[in-house]
């Protein structure tokens, strides 16, 4: 499980959706701790330009592809992936185990509406699921009440919704006040499941260019999607380097 693959600097771990699921519930059934970091190219590229953000990776005890550019990545510098490892597809995976092992769930981030929506579809979709509590995404990052609170109330997973750099930041700056639990940053899922956002369809994602639908349904994401170019640059560097 714990095999990695190097994508510019960065320890990629070589797994299957199903191979990590399963590790990070044994985690929680053993009430040991986890940190998850689902890395696109737009991750990797963050941590270039972040000296912390990328020490807050480098803490991670799991850093999947979550983006085929990290995939085409990792096989063009001649260390392939086994799949690609959506971190989307990851939380409602433990989700569902969360709901049929009657776990429990804290959920952090997004506005309050978002945050309460998605709560509610948790509530009729996966009823087995104690949620330990919840926060939005709008705080002082410095603000250590949210961390107090749940280590208080010990959840089995926390989901973090902040974004990136915040999410991971979070996890890696707290992670010290936690005895147990599976703590993953999952970026806009929130909103995904509350409804406010669509993921691309089916035939979409299997053409690997999932992106692209993002980008078409959020134009405001174009300035976002630089990271995209730059990280095939960095990429073929790499691959005339070694």
């Amino acid at each position: 499980m714990k095999k990695t693959v190097d994508v510019l600097g960065i320890p990629i771990v070589h797994t299957t959706l199903n191979d990590l699921a399963a590790e990070l519930v044994r985690r929680a059934e053993q009430k040991e701790k986890a940190f998850v970091v689902t890395a696109n190219p737009e991750i990797i590229m963050k941590a270039e330009e972040d000296p912390a953000y990328r020490e807050s990776l480098l803490a991670a005890d799991f850093v999947t592809a979550d983006g085929i550019g990290v995939v085409k990545g990792a096989e063009l510098l001649g260390s392939p992936l086994p799949e690609r490892v959506a971190g989307f597809d990851l939380f409602m995976r433990l989700l569902a185990t969360a709901d049929h092992m009657q776990q429990s769930v804290y959920f952090l981030g997004a506005k309050e509406e978002t945050l309460q929506k998605a709560l509610a579809v948790v509530r009729e979709e996966f009823p087995g699921i104690e949620i330990a509590g919840s926060h939005h995404g709008y705080f002082d990052m410095e603000d250590d009440s949210i961390a107090k609170d749940i280590a208080e109330k010990q959840p089995d997973y926390v989901f973090a919704a902040l974004g990136l750099p915040r999410q991971e930041k979070w996890i890696a700056q707290y992670s010290p006040s936690f005895d147990h639990g599976v703590f993953m940053g999952i970026g806009g899922s929130f909103d995904v499941l509350a409804g406010e956002m669509k993921r691309a369809p089916k035939i979409w994602q299997k053409l690997h260019v999932e992106w692209l639908y993002r980008l078409m349904v959020q134009p405001s994401r174009i300035k976002r999607m630089g990271a995209l170019p730059r990280f095939a640059v960095r990429i073929m560097r790499e691959k005339r380097k070694r």
